[in-house]
């Protein structure tokens, strides 16, 4: 179990990596042809695109044929994508490759969380394993622009997309580490039951599904507003990038204690108090003058976001059907990527007319809701 589950961590790291690195590349080479900020924004625009327009295909791919087939596609098409950008430099052929790039790390996310779950007992287990699941990110958003900006920097963008290639070429290659798993026919009338309406349906879903939209939603405004914020208060870059760097250790520290004292967590409060933790920080943000304070506050924040991934996916989980986890996971996927192509330019039209401040305010009440309904859920599956 333990090198099944470090096969789906390094697979999903390579995955994400590339993904990652190619939101370096990708507008970098746009910029370097001379397109203006709008390009940009349509190219980075892209990465999103197709996990939120066939993230259910994907899931209910992963419910009938297990990991390894759709881990194998969300490969090619990431693999495709660092092709076509190392080939075709042009606008078109770089919002293709970003398109693919995007695919392939949100094909094979709900694939990887899907067959996680298979390895845990218990909700204790599963908040552990989903813990170790979640440092994948976080561990390619650093290897993924480091690789292409060194790339990049010493031998350009072409070698750039070509030593990227590599790193879903690892995820295909630890495939093989994990056990297959038999295919299970669904009878049809359980798949009509359990459609994307009826799951939606479902007693808690379409509340957990409102909750994860808030922790994305506010990740989002943490990376919009907080340059804007700081930039009010007279920091400097570099602090800035200190305050963000508090945010992502703290977030992986969480994840890497969790997975040892899961059995201990108050797993009924561990979602409504993270989202309340939470609900504080954003609240307080606009108050602090201080770098150090503000530092504080986003490793605190780290900690609680950090904590809610894995809870949520653990609730999911227990609210959805066992041969459906698959479609679930791609809703959830699916609410997320379309909120990632639509909240920037909200967020943007809020912060110019009211200010940075209005949008930690904003997102501080609707969390403090979020903390609610989380209380009901736990409270209606306890």
């Amino acid at each position: 179990m333990r090198g099944a589950l470090f096969a789906l961590i390094v697979c999903q790291v390579g995955l994400h990596a590339c993904l990652q690195g190619a939101r370096l590349a990708v507008p970098l080479s746009v910029l370097r042809m001379g397109h203006d900020a709008w390009s940009v924004g349509v190219v980075m625009m892209m990465f999103a695109i197709i996990p939120a327009l066939f993230a259910i295909s994907a899931g209910r791919l992963a419910d009938r044929r297990g990991y390894h087939f759709p881990v194998r596609i969300a490969a090619a098409l990431s693999l495709s994508g660092t092709v076509i950008g190392a080939l075709m430099p042009s606008f078109a052929g770089l919002c293709t490759a970003a398109a693919l790039c995007g695919g392939g790390a949100g094909f094979g996310m709900i694939a990887i969380q899907r067959t996680a779950s298979r390895f845990a007992r218990n909700d204790a287990d599963r908040l552990r394993v989903f813990s170790w699941i979640a440092l994948a990110p976080a561990l390619a958003a650093l290897l993924g622009p480091l690789l292409a900006g060194t790339l990049i920097d010493h031998f350009g963008f072409r070698i750039a997309f070509v030593g990227l290639a590599m790193l879903p070429v690892i995820s295909l290659l630890v495939t093989c580490a994990v056990p297959h798993e038999v295919p299970v026919a669904i009878d049809a009338s359980v798949r009509k039951k359990y459609s994307v309406r009826e799951l939606l349906r479902m007693p808690g879903f379409a509340r957990l599904l409102f909750i994860n939209w808030l922790v994305s939603a506010s990740w989002d405004v943490h990376g919009f507003a907080l340059p804007v914020l700081g930039v009010e208060r007279g920091l400097s870059a570099s602090t800035l990038g200190a305050v963000l760097a508090a945010y992502a250790v703290a977030s992986m520290a969480v994840r890497l204690v969790i997975p040892f004292i899961a059995e201990h967590l108050p797993r009924r409060h561990l979602l409504p108090g993270a989202l309340a933790l939470t609900c504080l920080v954003f609240a307080l943000y606009p108050l602090l003058e201080s770098a150090w304070a503000m530092a504080g506050c986003a490793a605190v924040l780290g900690i609680a976001l950090g904590a809610i991934q894995p809870a949520i996916l653990t609730t999911l989980h227990n609210v959805t059907p066992r041969q459906h986890h698959g479609e679930a996971l791609a809703l959830r996927s699916m609410s997320v990527h379309l909120s990632m192509m639509g909240m920037p330019l909200i967020f943007g039209l809020i912060g110019a007319s009211v200010g940075a401040a209005a949008l930690f305010w904003v997102m501080a009440v609707s969390l403090g809701i979020g903390s609610l309904e989380a209380r009901r859920l736990a409270a209606a599956h306890d």
